[in-house]
């Protein structure tokens, strides 16, 4: 009797893994058209910038990249005076 206890714990361990390994491979196994839905469905959820604070950002950026130009300029100016103060 006690073999029998001892089968019956090992079938349902058994059972119970092929039934993890079922639900991990449905999982894995996806379509490509449900790729794309969700890709659109994240898309969807998205907040999205208006034509006004897209325009605002471009002036900020250009306004940091002339900033930094100018900036180099001079480092680059002090440089070479600092070199042909030396020679």
């Amino acid at each position: 009797m006690a073999k029998k206890e001892v089968k019956e714990k090992v079938n349902k361990k058994v059972n119970k893994e092929k039934k993890i390994k079922e639900k991990k491979v449905k999982k894995t196994k996806t379509p490509k058209e449900n790729y794309f839905v969700g890709v659109r469905n994240e898309l969807s959820k998205v907040k999205w910038p208006s034509k006004k604070e897209v325009f605002k950002y471009t002036i900020a950026t250009i306004i940091f990249i002339v900033v930094l130009v100018v900036f180099f300029i001079l480092l680059s100016m002090a440089m070479s005076a600092i070199k042909g103060a030396f020679n």
